[in-house]
This record gives structure tokens, C-alpha cells and sequence, in this order.
């Protein structure tokens, strides 16, 4: 083991610069669809001793001094992005004439600038470096950090946190409940470098010690929750909610074509509303349509809602996602907005909700008056872009359902997880990852939101156009669902749906003390104190 840190402690050059971005890139083996955790140990190992052997001339100013630290943290993010998420690609080739040639920005623009981060939480761990432990607690407190800000910074964009790699089935997602995905990466990465201290002795014993320690607790914290701990008396089966899931998987293409027939899309997702339920089972009381599933502005078009109408009994509900359009009065434009309706057995709109994070190039286009001059444009084809909605508000269903709406992406923010969905009993995530057809994307998206409910202790309500589409309980795991590119419906009822709302803990508190806990960790061992130990 020494000797082959040493190897890696000393490589230089291209071959220095080849091996940290090959490290970031396998570390993608522990996210989904793969799911192998084991993959970052290898990974972090690798970083921590490139990082050992980052030195800079002795009379180098600050900048100089942490230059090659951030060099090789943001080669070996630039890595773990390209590899993570190249199937963004796959959005812009539903429209290839016109934006094939954003290709590149998309596959190798976006990581290159998400990499910084990384270059800056190697750039932050080297200025509390030191010979044994303390460098891997350092390091894992500025990922920490710096996965905060990626969460934050430019409307943010926190996909594949490190943490994630950490939480790949139920039993490992539990801690995120009582620390956050932003705790649980930066204890992961202390757990995933801990094998670096194999290689250069010093904090060895302590070290590897602590990070087994947080390994167990981890795991043993999962099967407590799900295993051993009680849980809330169930609800009799007539006061269950029966909630459908309508999986229409229409290609994205189509959705676009402004000749395609919309009527047909439309007719589509109600033949799968109205279908009787599988073996004998009850009707659905709650029926859910993915995001901007109805193909036309929805309150212009009456005999639609007449359908809507026709299709559901008295007592139903229809979710479903549409445009939504606001006339703000002459000579002023239209505003539309990303929205969920929810509709009753008469075809009123009862309820609705606007969605408030948009997607930078996808929803609305950032600097627009200047980036427009360059012919730049949204990929969704919409007048001026969405609009953003200034709140997010509970979808107050007949019956006592409270349902906390995120459209699509809205689901990956952790810090959005606030204000009404106190009073939550259940989230609903609607989406279209039609976008990016059968890669990875959709699967990453899944445990993201996956990992959303066991955060919020709260149910999981999933529509998806072309999958992943699940009911979800609190604690992460899959109660029923449709896989990537089915078509069909999925009946499904859930304690909870009904049922008292969800518990959360102050998980930023939590964060910023795990935090401080590394940081002290790294400031102990710098002076020497915990590797006079070893």
C-alpha cells in the first residue's frame, strides 16, 4: 500500500493529470444506475495522496501555494461531471438542427465550470493539511462546503452530491434524515479517503478507526429505522387514498411538434385514467399526470376540461401538469408558467401551483438581452420563457390531503424542503425526463427525489412521462412503480396518503456542527495532538 502511494504521490505531468480525471470518473460507478459505493474508496484514496503530492514552490505567494491542489481537485471533478453527466447531451438532440451545436457546452462546458468547486474544496482542505488524519477531515469538511454552495450559487445546481454515492438502497439513506445529503457527503467523504491513511502511516490506526466507526453507525442507524423502530399504526384500509400513477411515456419529439396531433397526446393519458383498476382493486380517488402533460393551455380549451370531466367519476381528482397562461393586460406579454392544476369530477380547477426554481437555458434564459443577441435561445420552445412563481404553496386536496408540489428538478433542492411542508402529508414530484431518454439521467433523478422523502420523513408521489413513476414511503423505499420507458398506470395506496403529516429534523443545524466537528478534527490534528496518537 506504501508503495503504491508513494507511485501516486509522485506521478507527474500528463500522467498526474490523466489519473486524477480517471478517478473522478469511476467515482460515477457508485451513482445510479450502478449503485457500487465501493467505487469511491478507490476514487478518494487516489485523490487524497494526488493532493499529498501537490506541493508548489516554498516561496510561492498563497495562490501559488494552493494552485496545484485546486488543479487536481477540479481535474478530478472535471472527471466525476463529464462521466456523470453527459446524457445532458441527449436533451439537445431532441431538436438537433438547433441545438446540436451546444453539444459541447452541455458535455464538457457545464463540468468544466461545476469542477471548480471541487478544485476549490481541495484548494480549501490543502490550507489545513497535515501528515495523518487530519487531511481527510479537511478535505471532507471543503466538500462539504463546496457542495453546500453548488447547491446555492447561480440559482444552483447540486445533481450527484457525493453523498448520493453513500445512499445507494434504503438501509444507506436513512442518516440523511437526521444530517442531510450535504451531512452525509461530507462524513462520506471522510469515510471514502480513509483508506489514504493506509498508504502513508501516519493517523492510520486513529483514522481508519473513526471513518469504520461512522461506517457502522451509518449502516446500523439504516437498520434500526427500518427494522427495529416502531412505526405509526395504520390506517384502515377504507381511509386509505387509492392513488393512480399515469405513465404515458410520449416521446419528447412529439411533445414538441407543433403539427403532431395534441388531441391524441391528450386522449392518451385519459384512456389510462380511465382504465378499471388491475385485479379487482379499488378506483383510484387521486389520479396524477406528469409534468406539462396537457399539450395545450388548458383554461382557452373548455372542451377539454369537459373531457376531463366526462373521464373522472364525482368523487375523483386529477393532478396533472400544463402551461399555464397569465394575461397581464394590453401591450404588455403573456406570462406563462410550469404549473400543476388540480381538477374535480367536474372538470373545475380547484387547486394550482406554479413552479419557482426554473431551469437556466431550459425554462428561461439568464442575461436574455444580452445572450439573445447571440441567437441563443430556451430548448422549451415558449414566448419570453417561463416565468417563475415568487412561492411554492400546498395543494390542499378534498379529503384533507396536503401535498408539498415540486415540478421536475424543483425535487434535487434540498435547502426548498420549507415553509408549508410542515403541514405536508405527502410530496408530489411530477416530471418529464422524456428529455433524456433510457441513460442515466432519469435514475439519478430518481434517487434524488427518493432521498427527498426519507429528509422530509414524508411519502413520495412520482409521475413521470417515460418513467421512473413510484409511490415512495418515508423512509426511501419503492411501495410500487413503473420502470424507465413503460407504458401503463400503477394503483397504489399508502398509510400515510391521509395520514398525519411528516417530522424533520433542523437538518442545516445538523450540517454546519457535522462541519465543525471535521474542522476541528483537521485544526487537532495539524498540531499534532491526535497523531502523537498513532
Amino acid at each position: 500500500m506504501e508503495r503504491l502511494a508513494d507511485r501516486v504521490i509522485l506521478v507527474w505531468g500528463v500522467k498526474r493529470s490523466l489519473l486524477a480525471i480517471a478517478a473522478g470518473a469511476f467515482a460515477v460507478l457508485a451513482l445510479p444506475p450502478f449503485g457500487f459505493f465501493a467505487a469511491m474508496f478507490l476514487s478518494f484514496t487516489l485523490l487524497v495522496w494526488l493532493i499529498d503530492g501537490a506541493a508548489a514552490s516554498p516561496d510561492s505567494g498563497l495562490v501559488g501555494r494552493l494552485w496545484p491542489a485546486f488543479a487536481t481537485g477540479w481535474l478530478f471533478g472535471f472527471g466525476y461531471f463529464v462521466a456523470g453527466l453527459w446524457w445532458l447531451g441527449h436533451a439537445l438532440l431532441v431538436d438537433q438542427e438547433e441545438f446540436a451545436w451546444a453539444l459541447p457546452l452541455a458535455i464538457l462546458g457545464l463540468p468544466a465550470c461545476l469542477a471548480i468547486f471541487y478544485g476549490l474544496a481541495a484548494a480549501l482542505a490543502r490550507i489545513f493539511w497535515s501528515d495523518g488524519m487530519g487531511r481527510i477531515a479537511a478535505l471532507a469538511a471543503g466538500f462539504g462546503l463546496m457542495e453546500w454552495l453548488r447547491s446555492v450559487i447561480l440559482t444552483g445546481f447540486p445533481w450527484n452530491a457525493i453523498g448520493y454515492g453513500m445512499m445507494p438502497v434504503p438501509l444507506m439513506m436513512q442518516s440523511a434524515h437526521v444530517i442531510g445529503v450535504m451531512g452525509v457527503t461530507a462524513l462520506a467523504v471522510f469515510i471514502f479517503s480513509a483508506p489514504a491513511l493506509a498508504g502513508t502511516r501516519q493517523g492510520a490506526r486513529t483514522g481508519i478507526a473513526l471513518a469504520a466507526l461512522l461506517f457502522a453507525a451509518h449502516l446500523g442507524y439504516g437498520a434500526y429505522v427500518l427494522y427495529l423502530a416502531p412505526r405509526p399504526e395504520a390506517l384502515p384500509e377504507d381511509k386509505r387514498q387509492v392513488v393512480r400513477l399515469v405513465q404515458p411515456d410520449i416521446d419528447q419529439a412529439a411533445k414538441m411538434d407543433n403539427d403532431a396531433d395534441r388531441n391524441a397526446i391528450f386522449e392518451t393519458h385519459l384512456k389510462l385514467s380511465a382504465e378499471a383498476p388491475k385485479n379487482g382493486g379499488r378506483r383510484p380517488d387521486i389520479i396524477v399526470w406528469p409534468e406539462t402533460s396537457i399539450p395545450f393551455i388548458l383554461t382557452d380549451n373548455q372542451d377539454a376540461l369537459k373531457r376531463i370531466a366526462d373521464t373522472l367519476d364525482d368523487n375523483q381528482i386529477l393532478i396533472a401538469g400544463a402551461v399555464r397562461a397569465e394575461e397581464m393586460g394590453p401591450g404588455t406579454p403573456t406570462r406563462y408558467y410550469n404549473s400543476i392544476y388540480v381538477i374535480d369530477g367536474r372538470g373545475q380547477i380547484i387547486a394550482a401551483s406554479d413552479k419557482v426554481h426554473l431551469v437556466p437555458f431550459g425554462e428561461y434564459l439568464p442575461f436574455e438581452d444580452l445572450l439573445t443577441e447571440f441567437g441563443i435561445q430556451n430548448v422549451v420552445e415558449m414566448p419570453g420563457g417561463f416565468s417563475a412563481a415568487a412561492s411554492r404553496h400546498l395543494l390542499a386536496l378534498p379529503g384533507g390531503l396536503n401535498l408539498y408540489p415540486l415540478i421536475c428538478y424543483e425535487i434535487i433542492f434540498p435547502d426548498e424542503m420549507t415553509g408549508d411542508i410542515k403541514d405536508a402529508n405527502a410530496i408530489l414530484n411530477i416530471t418529464n425526463d422524456a428529455w433524456f431518454g433510457a441513460t442515466p439521467g432519469p435514475y439519478q433523478h430518481f434517487q434524488q427525489a427518493r432521498v427527498r422523502a426519507v429528509e422530509t420523513g414524508l411519502p413520495l408521489i412520482r409521475d413521470a412521462n417515460s418513467g421512473i413513476s413510484a409511490i415512495v414511503n418515508a423512509h426511501g423505499e419503492i411501495i410500487t412503480g413503473l420502470g424507465l420507458e413503460e407504458t401503463g398506470f400503477i394503483d397504489a395506496t399508502h398509510d400515510r396518503f391521509g395520514g398525519e403529516a411528516g417530522t424533520t429534523f433542523p437538518l442545516q443545524t445538523h450540517f454546519w456542527l457535522t462541519e465543525a466537528l471535521l474542522i476541528l478534527i483537521a485544526l487537532v490534528s495539524r498540531r499534532g495532538f491526535i497523531s502523537g496518537l498513532n
